[in-house]
């Protein structure tokens, strides 16, 4: 997995408010990343409940439908917001769900071959994503910023918060498509692939928890982040990259 970043290469969001996980083009990573790992039994039932659709191509399904007030409910099915020293057991669930639930909602529903073929490629796009939201440290955040979303910054010249840095101010500055990009990051090993889909979908959040306290130790509030900051944590932003993808295909191969 490789940790070297070309800094020339730079140039010059879930709590609401924010513009979705690694932007558009890291959720299509994770996608693609996933589409290498998936087994034989679980392309063939992809295709039956997404069609000529690849992983890569539904992965922002989730985000797309947040315009539509039918689909609001779904909004607390991105993210998990809790203290920084506690874990994910230690504190009381969020009534109105959140991704660890709607990821095992998702799970059920898909897994279920009573349901119309609709109702499951719906919750199979959505896990799709939720699984890659899983992977963005400032979804397992403080509800107090809402991950990050209140600590306002500025990247380059432009306003922005913490958690739409690591959404896509990174991601976007780094100028490389998404299949590029996960061409980059998806050379692993049989052995490194069984290493990385180790754990369960609680350490897969716990991870990401602990990522996020260094995150908020990362920056001052106010601060202008540019290539320095790029430079630190781009490593992080690759890791979770392929972890996500990774990650993905193993939950899809098991289900299926």
């Amino acid at each position: 997995m490789k940790k070297i970043v070309v800094l020339f290469l730079f140039c010059s969001q879930l709590a609401i408010g924010s513009d979705g996980y690694w932007a558009k083009t890291g959720h299509r990573v994770v996608g693609e990343i996933a589409q290498e790992y998936i087994n034989g039994k679980t392309k063939r039932a992809l295709k039956e409940l997404l069609g000529t659709a690849s992983l890569a191509e539904v992965a922002n399904f989730a985000d797309e439908i947040k315009s539509d007030t039918l689909y609001r409910k779904f909004g607390a099915w991105h993210y998990v917001n809790y203290p920084l020293d506690k874990k994910y057991h230690e504190v009381t669930p969020s009534k109105w769900g959140d991704i660890v639930q709607a990821i095992e909602t998702c799970k059920q529903k898909v897994s279920d071959k009573t349901l119309a073929r609709t109702e499951r490629s719906f919750y199979l796009k959505f896990l799709v994503h939720l699984i890659g939201d899983l992977h963005q440290p400032m979804h397992a955040g403080r509800a107090e910023d809402r991950g990050g979303n209140d600590i306002q910054l500025q990247w380059f010249d432009s306003g922005t918060n913490l958690h739409r840095v690591w959404d896509g101010d990174m991601i976007n500055s780094y100028g490389m498509s998404f299949s590029e990009l996960a061409d980059r990051l998806s050379r692993l090993s049989r052995k490194e692939v069984r290493t990385l889909q180790q754990g369960s979908v609680i350490d897969w959040l716990e991870e990401s928890h602990e990522i996020a306290g260094r995150i908020y130790g990362s920056v001052n509030t106010g601060e202008k982040l540019m290539f320095r900051y790029s430079y630190l944590w781009w490593p992080t932003v690759e890791d979770s990259l392929q972890k996500g993808g990774v990650r993905l295909a193993k939950v899809l191969n098991e289900l299926f």
